[in-house]
């Protein structure tokens, strides 16, 4: 199991342009490159950043070539100001990176508002997108949760570093399904506790914008589709993956008992297993 030192230590960086900002972007890169099977690339959401995939990837990589990246704004991803972070903002990085990549064809596996931003590139770009999986996803109007508002009050920035770790903590804590794993907790706030991080944090919540959602066209994904969610979660509750089911023409629902909002963590073992059997069409 890798650490978040050593996962920021294997990831790779370019820059993209967003809205006209040329923006660093940092990428976890893994898996063999002449599969002739599109790429699989993974999002995740606030306030966690591509080491959430830290079980899910190696598993993945076995067949499939993986990117990761950190989100702008996120991880070790560009965190000065002056740039947005909606989820408009990151389907256009999400563009920009792949295009930068020379990657055409895709599989995309999204976590919270990266599922937003999966929906967003899955609905415009369907020709791109052949398998896509979201788990415990932002959609239509799930979201922002109180947490995530509470971390874009102008008081949040003011906080002591060790009033925003306690916060962080809790919500680390309380999302998770049972006792949650120390390095997943420390991993997951470790981009944050500098100023850089502390001030990019409060800016990224600020940029949660439910119209990017619910304006969505959910009859526009074409790809196939798997929403594998954590059933017990209460951020992004089990009844708006039935919605999507109903709205996305080719979807399977499929809940993991015993996970909360960190399905990925919660689950590692049953996720990982399911989304291979997913991905390559075969009993793992």
């Amino acid at each position: 199991m890798v650490d978040h030192d050593a996962w920021s230590d294997q990831q790779s960086s370019t820059t993209v342009s967003v809205d006209g900002h040329d923006l660093a972007v940092a990428y976890h890169e893994d898996g063999p490159d002449e599969s002739a099977a599109p790429p699989v690339v993974f999002l995740h959401g606030i306030p966690t950043w591509s080491f959430l995939w830290r079980d899910i990837v190696p598993a993945v990589a076995e067949d499939r070539r993986t990117i990761a990246p950190d989100l702008v704004g996120y991880g070790n991803s560009a965190m000065g100001d002056g740039f947005d972070r909606s989820i408009r903002a990151q389907e256009e990085m999400l563009e920009a990176l792949l295009d930068d990549l020379g990657l055409e064809a895709i599989a995309l596996v999204a976590h919270d508002i990266g599922g937003g931003v999966a929906l967003r590139f899955a609905a415009h770009n369907p020709e791109r997108v052949e398998q896509l999986v979201l788990s415990n996803a932002v959609c239509y109007d799930s979201w922002p949760v109180e947490f995530v508002s509470n971390l874009g009050l102008p008081s949040t920035a003011d906080l002591e570093r060790e009033d925003l770790e306690e916060q962080l903590d809790s919500a680390f804590v309380e999302g998770a399904y049972g006792e949650a794993d120390p390095e997943f907790v420390a991993g997951m706030k470790a981009p944050w506790l500098t100023d850089e991080g502390h001030l990019s944090l409060v800016r990224d919540a600020v940029a949660t914008n439910t119209n990017h959602t619910t304006e969505i066209d959910y009859g526009a994904i074409a790809a196939e589709t798997l929403l594998l969610w954590g059933e017990d979660d209460v951020m992004q509750p089990y009844a708006y993956a039935e919605r999507l089911a109903e709205d996305i023409a080719d979807a399977e629902l499929e809940p993991l008992s015993d996970a909360y909002h960190w399905v990925p963590e919660d689950r590692a073992d049953a996720y990982a297993d399911r989304l291979r059997e997913f991905l390559t069409g075969a009993e793992v």
